[in-house]
C-alpha cells in the first residue's frame, strides 16, 4: 500500500466515519472554546497517552481490561483542567436522549475528554465563579453534524504552537479494495512546530494527499536548526490531541493497538513530540461495520499505519487553516505569513 492507493473520502474528514458527528462551541472573547465527538450509536474505544502533562477525563476506563466497551462521545476543550467540565455538558445532552451505559434502570453516559492549555493567550479568562466549559459542552453537543469546520474554531480557537497559530484539523483515507475509512481529527496547541524551520512546508508533506495543506511539498533540504524550534514563552503550555475513528469492526484491545500506532502521526508532524511538556493523547473509536479481513493482525496493522498517516495530515491542516486571533500580539497564522 502507498499514499498513491488511498483517497480521502468525501469530506477530507473525521466525519466521513460513519456513525461520527462534530460539534464546535467557542467564545472570541474567551479566546477559548470546546470540540465535541459524537457518536450515533456507542463506539468501540480505547486511548494512547504520551505526553509528560495530560488533562484527562474517564482514560482509565478505556483501557483494554476494564468493562466499559463503548462510548457515547469524547470531548476536547481549552482551558486546561477548567475545561475537564465541558464533557459533563455533552454528558448533559446525551442524558436528555436516554443514551449511556445501563445499571439496572439508570444510563450513565460515557463521555472520555482531555484538555489543552490556552489559558494565557490574550483571552478574557476572567469568568467568575464557575468556568464557562460545562454550558460550552453542551451547545457543541447539540450541535454535532457531519459538516465539519477547520483551524481556529472550538477547542482550537485559542491553541498555539512552538511558531505559528494552532486548530483543529482533519482527514480521511478510504483503504483500497473497499476497505474501512479512517478519520482524524487533531487539536493542535503543540510545544514543537508543525512546519519545517522558517519556511512554510509542513513535517507531514510526504503524506499530504490532494494539496490539501497547500500542496507545497517536502523540503528539498533541512537546515539543522529546524530540528529545534524556538521554545514556547510558557513551559507547560502545551498539548496536542488526536482521535482517530475508523468504520471497521474492532475489539477494544484491537481499538488500543490502533491508538497506540496512531500517535505515530504526531511525531511524523510535529517537532519535537511527545515532551514532558506536552500533554499529546490519542483516542481511537470503532463504529463497527466493515469487517478487517481474515488476517486480522495484518489488516489491524494496514489500518493503524493509514491512521497515523491520516492523524500527521490532520495535524499540519489544523495549522494551515488557523485564522489569527483579534488581540494584540496575538501569534501569526500559516495564511497571513505564507499565503
Amino acid at each position: 500500500m502507498s499514499v498513491s492507493t488511498l483517497r480521502p473520502g468525501p469530506r477530507n474528514a473525521l466525519t466521513d466515519v460513519a456513525d461520527v458527528l462534530v460539534g464546535h462551541a467557542d467564545d472570541t472573547r474567551l479566546a477559548s472554546g470546546v470540540t465535541a465527538v459524537m457518536f450515533e450509536h456507542p463506539a468501540v474505544a480505547s486511548v494512547d497517552v504520551r505526553g509528560g502533562g495530560p488533562g484527562t477525563r474517564e482514560t482509565e476506563l478505556l483501557a483494554p481490561e476494564k468493562t466499559v466497551e463503548r462510548i457515547d462521545a469524547v470531548v476536547f476543550s481549552g482551558g486546561s483542567a477548567f475545561g475537564l467540565e465541558a464533557a459533563a455538558g455533552a454528558m448533559a445532552l446525551l442524558a436528555e436522549r436516554g443514551r449511556g451505559f445501563a445499571v439496572g434502570p439508570a444510563r450513565v453516559p460515557i463521555v472520555p475528554g482531555a484538555i489543552l492549555f490556552d489559558l494565557t493567550n490574550g483571552g478574557d479568562k476572567v469568568w467568575g465563579r464557575y468556568p464557562p466549559y460545562r454550558e460550552l459542552g453542551y451547545q457543541a453537543a447539540a450541535i454535532a453534524c457531519r459538516e465539519l469546520k477547520l483551524g481556529s474554531v472550538g477547542a482550537g480557537l485559542g491553541a498555539r504552537t512552538a511558531t505559528l497559530k494552532g486548530g483543529v484539523g482533519s482527514a480521511s483515507s478510504v483503504l483500497p479494495d473497499h476497505g474501512p475509512t479512517v478519520g482524524a481529527l487533531a487539536v493542535v496547541n503543540a510545544l514543537g512546530s508543525a512546519t519545517v524551520g522558517d519556511g512554510p512546508r509542513f513535517w507531514a508533506a510526504p503524506f499530504e494527499i490532494d494539496a490539501e495543506f497547500g500542496g507545497l511539498g517536502s523540503e528539498a533540504e533541512i537546515d539543522p536548526r529546524a530540528w529545534f524550534p524556538p521554545a514556547k514563552r510558557i513551559a507547560g503550555a502545551n498539548t496536542t490531541l488526536g482521535l482517530v475513528a475508523t468504520d471497521a469492526i474492532l475489539s477494544k484491545p484491537e481499538a488500543k493497538a490502533l491508538a497506540v500506532m496512531a500517535q505515530d502521526g504526531l511525531a511524523r508532524a510535529l517537532v519535537p513530540c511527545h515532551t514532558p511538556l506536552d500533554g499529546d493523547v490519542v483516542f481511537a473509536a470503532a463504529t463497527g461495520h466493515v469487517e478487517l479481513g481474515p488476517d486480522r493482525i495484518a489488516a489491524l496493522s494496514a489500518l493503524g499505519h493509514v491512521a497515523a498517516m491520516t492523524l500527521a495530515r490532520a495535524v499540519a491542516r489544523a495549522v494551515y487553516e488557523a485564522t489569527a486571533l483579534p488581540f494584540a500580539g496575538a501569534q501569526a497564522c500559516w495564511r497571513d505569513r505564507y499565503g
